[in-house]
């Protein structure tokens, strides 16, 4: 299973980590990977300049913002599976 972490620190709440843990729910469920992706919330994963900081795994995705998270969703979780 893909775990995927999404900071809920002050700094990302305020850059829209909420908005973007929203998206990626109705993502995974849209696409059918409930079974495949595991979403959880996290405190400050260290990355605070560059944008909601999110892990996928053990890497992170860095400039994930509200504009493109579909399209990041796509390239960083649909693109692993």
């Amino acid at each position: 299973m893909l775990q995927v972490y999404i900071c809920v620190g002050s700094s990302c709440h305020l850059k829209g980590s909420y908005h973007i843990i929203k998206t990626f729910q109705d993502l995974i469920k849209k696409n059918r990977l409930e079974g495949k992706v595991e979403l959880k919330a996290s405190f400050c994963l260290g990355r605070c300049t560059k944008g909601v900081s999110v892990k996928v795994g053990d890497e992170f995705i860095e400039d994930i913002t509200v504009s493109n998270v579909e399209q990041k969703f796509k390239e960083c979780i649909m693109g692993r599976l």
